[in-house]
């Protein structure tokens, strides 16, 4: 990726944030001047993928408009647990709309500043795999159709979290929530549904389209920056775990998300116009069954009465996109 990495030989160290690094080489979180967009109080549960997400994605964003960015936000887990009445966790303007139509709502607002000559300022549209992938997805394409000047930020953890761990479009294959249970000889979400929501924003040929995990931040920050260096209709697709959801260890959240992407089965890239321009190579390729194993959601995949052919599927699931992509070095 455009973004250099950064190597660490010290070790046992508590340094955050690479705060031993020169200033102009420091991510934005280990920045004293860092917006803190999402600030402590809020109550989501331990370990929660979406909640790290956004505050590294709208802190770069921040950063990247010079504070001049208004933020809408689907109704979901990110609103309901950032703003239980009276009180709020947001430090930046910040919009609560229907769970459907937030990228309808940030067309609007973004609208509405055009009209007033303002175009010193940004807006940032987010939601989760729910608001985005399925009840938001018609207010989606719209706003990708127009080309209006927003960035939509997707927190993807693959399931509507907030009302009980139900099913979504973007829920994978053999997962087990509370609509697809793991029962029958099939159990878990079937293969075959859902939507490829980076997929089909590259399809409307926007500016930009990339997709990030919360386990490498530096990547998520730069493709937030470079994002906003764009006028025009943009998508961000971020993998934020969910220990309560998919029954993992709040300390995990970080480590599943890696796996994800060094097993194949979320690809990592960027697109400008319809056409890949980069992606990030996997650097230690897993079986899926490592990805898979750290979560209760598969637990009906191993053991006695498991379905080692299901694990297989997945792991042709992974195949593909390494070959699609091209996420491995070559030889």
């Amino acid at each position: 990726m455009p973004v250099q990495p950064i190597k660490f030989y010290q070790t046992g160290s508590f340094v955050v944030g690479n705060r031993l690094l020169a200033p102009d080489r420091r991510s934005v979180q280990a920045r004293a001047d860092r917006t803190n967009s999402l600030n402590c109080g809020h109550r989501a549960c331990q370990g929660c993928g979406e909640a790290l997400g956004a505050r590294y994605a709208l802190d770069a964003a921040m950063r990247a408009t010079g504070n001049q960015m208004v933020a809408v936000n689907s109704t979901g887990c990110l609103e309901v647990f950032s703003t239980p009445y009276p009180e709020t966790s947001w430090r930046i303007p910040w919009l609560h709309s229907l769970f459907g139509n937030a990228p309808a709502v940030a067309t609007g607002v973004a609208a509405g500043l055009k009209a007033k000559g303002r175009d010193d300022v940004r807006v940032v549209g987010q939601g989760g795999d729910g608001g985005t992938v399925d009840i938001g997805f018609a207010c989606l394409s719209g706003m990708f159709e127009r080309n209006d000047d927003v960035l939509f930020i997707c927190y993807d953890n693959e399931a509507y979290m907030n009302t009980g761990v139900q099913r979504s479009g973007a829920t994978p294959p053999a997962a087990r929530t509370t609509t697809t249970p793991a029962v029958g000889p099939e159990p878990g979400n079937v293969f075959g549904q859902g939507k490829n929501v980076p997929a089909i924003a590259m399809a409307h040929e926007i500016p930009y389209v990339a997709t990030a995990t919360v386990a490498d931040l530096r990547d998520l920050e730069y493709k937030v920056t470079r994002a906003m260096e764009f006028h025009g209709a943009r998508y961000l697709h971020i993998l934020v775990p969910c220990p309560l959801g998919w029954g993992s260890a709040s300390c995990d959240t970080v480590r599943i998300a890696r796996l994800a992407k060094e097993s194949g089965l979320f690809p990592v890239f960027e697109a400008e116009r319809g056409e890949i321009t980069d992606v990030s190579k996997i650097r230690h390729r897993v079986p899926v069954e490592d990805y898979l194993r750290l979560q209760s959601r598969y637990a009906h995949l191993f053991g006695e009465y498991g379905s080692p052919g299901t694990v297989a599927r997945l792991q042709e699931i992974a195949d593909r996109n390494i070959r699609r992509y091209g996420l491995l070095e070559e030889a």
